[in-house]
């Protein structure tokens, strides 16, 4: 490393917010404004309960496999939170009006913990996290809770089910928040019931066999997200219309993905379900690596794009900018040779690096050969062993992990 984490550090904390609307953590204690970790009830699992753990984390495949525990929380708008509880990860029962099954009153985080090589059990910026959450929740017109307090029962939850956290350095543990408005009551309205939940479960290593780039395909016909819409919030309903697009157009050209494009002028906005990064030489000729902005309403603001943009800052070698860029833009810098690299960044992945741009234009699709894995400098590959030595403990970063 050129600079010492632990010292550059400090000038990120207090501004670790994802945009600008964080809000005050409620502080009084009342059940109305949010559940509390000393409350916490743990009904430990036994005997049929117990789930049989995994022995070759290096074939886990992505979010097929759950630990012992799970929290869950009730809400109503009478009584507000319920005592929360830490208990053996069961099937839900929700009432077939319940507003999440008809309305889609619902959303999700995802985040990850990571066994470091002295021993210790890291969650990765879960404050960011939490953040987002809140924000999304105002939106789905859900309620809100103390980001802190949902921390602590991760945190309480990953020390019940330790042993399922990977003992290795590239497997992770995955968890996964998650709030549905629950109340049986057809008719579209704010949710006065709602249930929220956390489970979580190991994964293996994203790159199992190293970095392979992957083929995307530019179609501006498809477009994920609009300005006034919800595609700055994690929600379900964002997911669901990418998948047969994906499915069906990507593979159509051979591609694994669909870089969202946006507008007349075709501006990039993300890649896949991850956000995206260039890095280029610019029309000044000054070294910048460029993410859309935030301010759009287009991007979601991803953890992982936060993370990344801090250290480019902190390192400070080349521009660091939240801009808008278009199709028009890559092309031209692919032509000029001033592209360097292009890379999607996510929390399963950290980065994932794109060497190929199916654009279509005008009804014919033209192949781009991105140089992402020739680059110099190689500051995907920077970022990401960074970031993964802080995640594991390798590098420490004050304010970055929060230890179980």
């Amino acid at each position: 490393m050129r600079h010492n984490l632990v010292t550059i550090s400090r000038r990120l904390l207090g501004t670790q917010s994802l945009g600008k609307q964080t809000k005050a953590e409620p502080v009084t204690g009342d059940p109305r404004c949010s559940f509390y970790h000393q409350d916490v009830e743990i009904i430990r699992a036994s005997g049929d309960q117990l789930r049989e753990k995994p022995t070759d984390y290096n074939t886990l495949p992505f979010g097929h496999v759950f630990s012992d525990h799970f929290v869950n929380v009730d809400w109503s708008l009478d009584k507000g939170w319920t005592r929360p509880k830490i208990e053996p990860l069961r099937e839900l029962s929700i009432h077939p009006a319940a507003k999440v099954l008809h309305y889609a009153a619902e959303l999700f985080e995802g985040l990850k913990a990571y066994r470091g090589v002295d021993g210790k059990i890291r969650i990765f910026r879960p404050e960011l996290n939490m953040a987002r959450m809140r924000r999304t929740a105002v939106r789905a017109s859900l309620p809100d809770f103390d980001s802190q307090e949902l921390i602590k029962l991760i945190v309480e939850m990953l020390r019940v089910d330790k042993d399922w956290v990977p003992n290795s350095e590239t497997a992770s543990y995955y968890i996964r928040p998650t709030m549905i408005g629950t109340d049986p009551t057809l008719g579209v309205g704010a949710s006065s019931e709602a249930k929220l939940f956390v489970i979580g479960g190991p994964v293996g290593p994203y790159y199992a066999t190293g970095f392979k780039p992957v083929s995307l395909l530019a179609d501006s016909r498809y477009i994920r997200a609009f300005p006034g819409g919800v595609g700055a919030f994690k929600m379900g309903c964002n997911y669901a219309p990418t998948i047969a697009i994906s499915n069906n157009a990507a593979r159509d050209q051979n591609c694994q993905q669909i870089m969202w494009l946006y507008g007349e002028d075709e501006q990039i906005t993300e890649a896949g379900t991850m956000n995206i990064f260039a890095l280029w030489k610019n029309k000044e000729g000054d070294l910048e690596l460029v993410t859309p902005p935030l301010d759009s309403g287009l991007i979601l603001p991803g953890v992982t794009r936060q993370s990344l943009l801090d250290l480019a800052r902190l390192w400070n070698e080349c521009k660091v900018s939240e801009r808008p860029f278009t199709m028009r833009d890559v092309t031209d810098a692919l032509k000029e040779g001033r592209l360097l690299q292009l890379f999607g960044a996510g929390t399963a992945a950290v980065v994932s690096p794109i060497g190929e741009i199916v654009h279509q234009q005008n009804g014919q699709f033209v192949r781009m050969k991105i140089p992402t894995m020739d680059a110099n400098p190689n500051l995907m590959q920077r970022l990401y062993q960074t970031i993964a030595n802080i995640q594991y403990g390798r590098e420490q970063m004050p304010g970055w992990t929060v230890e179980c």
